[in-house]
């Protein structure tokens, strides 16, 4: 039987862990899960509106009424920016990049549904789930065309909510992102089983998200607010971003109509440690994600650890500004701006 060590190191590995073979994993595994179907329905949703206002509403969820998930919106301008948290994480984590594009833009941070300030339980909780959540926001607060961002988790969570509000995207910026291999499905079930094997792996993941340069004054808050997650949310949300992966996830990719850049910081190593990148490295996450969507820009920060957007927030910054000013005009500045010819587009 494997090591609770080495259970928790292969845990870690998951972000760049793609076997050659995964058929056995992937037949098992359908025997356990049900793949839920993408929700696309509109949803009517009430909002209440002003600057620089939190917004509140409800919207119809099979015959019932959904509050919408806890958001920050700040600043005014084109294309609004919509950022999502990773897991165990908060809106927080976003505060650098809200302060320096908030004087031009839009800026709507969420806190995904048992998260933060979002209430939620673990049977409400899948990436599809949080996809329709964020996209839910973005149909109640009427936005234009926004540039979706997202962390870890969140990368897939904008991906869905990407694939739920297409005519309300107008790019996607995954930072950090990561894919579970099929192969991890007994793993992680091995470990959860095991007496403190969640509060384990979640105390080694986190903990490794950082490097020696980082402040450890930040990361030991990142690490105890992880501790925060109830529970049967975290064993929920580890276990479906395994499914979401083996499933949906290069699928869900191909999908995007939208221009797609990767922030990528870290990968996994043969020793299934996290390490930082360094520029020309490639992973089977990145050759996955060049794979479903061939225009995708990819940009790596290295010598940072897995948070860029806490630690590196300058070099972060100054990305996302370039991703913006990349895309199409009318993205940028509105209908208006629609040239008469389409061949003049840029």
């Amino acid at each position: 039987m494997a090591s609770a060590a080495f259970m928790g190191r292969s845990l870690l590995a998951f972000g760049h862990l793609l076997w050659p073979d995964d058929r056995a994993c992937r037949s098992r595994m359908r025997k356990h899960w049900v793949i839920p179907r993408q929700t696309c329905q509109e949803r009517k949703v009430t909002a209440v509106s002003g600057p620089n206002r939190q917004f509140a509403g409800e919207s119809s969820d099979q015959g019932r009424k959904m509050a919408l998930i806890h958001h920050v919106v700040t600043g005014n301008g084109r294309p609004p920016i919509v950022f999502v948290h990773g897991f165990a994480c908060a809106h927080s984590d976003w505060v650098s990049q809200v302060a320096h594009l908030s004087p031009r833009h839009q800026t709507v941070a969420v806190d995904l549904r048992g998260h933060g300030a979002s209430p939620g339980d673990a049977a409400e909780c899948s990436i599809e789930r949080y996809g329709a959540d964020v996209a839910e926001v973005m149909r109640a607060l009427a936005l234009p065309p926004a540039v979706l961002v997202g962390h870890s988790m969140g990368c897939r969570v904008v991906i869905e909510a990407a694939l739920q509000a297409p005519a309300q995207t107008s790019g996607l910026i995954l930072v950090d992102g990561s894919q579970f291999a099929a192969a991890m499905e007994p793993v992680l079930m091995q470990h959860f089983a095991a007496p403190n094997g969640y509060e384990t792996h979640t105390n080694t993941l986190f903990n490794d998200m950082f490097t020696a340069r980082s402040n450890p004054t930040v990361a030991a808050a990142v690490v105890k607010r992880a501790f925060g997650l109830p529970r049967p949310i975290g064993v929920k949300m580890l276990t479906d971003m395994l499914r979401y992966d083996v499933w949906r996830l290069s699928g869900s990719l191909a999908g995007l109509r939208v221009p797609v850049m990767a922030l990528q910081t870290t990968y996994s190593n043969e020793k299934r440690e996290r390490v930082s990148m360094r520029q020309g490295q490639t992973t089977p996450y990145l050759d996955m994600l060049r794979a479903s969507v061939p225009s995708a820009r990819v940009e790596i920060i290295e010598d940072t650890g897995h948070f860029p957007q806490l630690e590196e927030s300058a070099r972060t910054n100054a990305l996302i500004d370039s991703f913006i000013a990349a895309l199409p005009s009318f993205y940028r500045h509105g209908p208006s701006s629609i040239p008469v010819n389409a061949s003049e587009a840029k």
